[in-house]
């Protein structure tokens, strides 16, 4: 099981991430592309990097809004393969 980092280490680490609303140990950052194709690319270079790591983002999207949250279920809060996602989804929306 991934170890728990917690969300401050992890904004303090990645650009553009806070905590989540909530009791639970969570991070979320909302993406804005120029349409719904940009915003569905990036969708779909991330699917491909959580089936890659088993790791899947809670999201939701709204023609050029995707907002997603990051946490371990399993772990019971934020850990280093939500790091590893939250930096990879920096890179993939450029």
């Amino acid at each position: 099981m991934a170890e728990v980092i917690g969300a401050d280490a992890l904004c303090e680490a990645v650009s553009g991430w806070a905590k989540a609303e909530g009791e639970r140990d969570a991070v979320r950052k909302v993406f804005r592309f120029d349409d719904f194709k940009s915003a569905f690319a990036f969708m779909t270079k991330v699917a491909l990097k959580a089936e890659q790591m088993d790791h899947h983002p809670e999201w939701f999207n709204v023609y050029n809004t995707v907002d997603v949250t990051l946490s371990t279920h399993d772990a019971g809060g934020v850990t280093g393969l939500d790091k590893e996602m939250a930096q990879f989804m920096n890179e993939a929306a450029g």
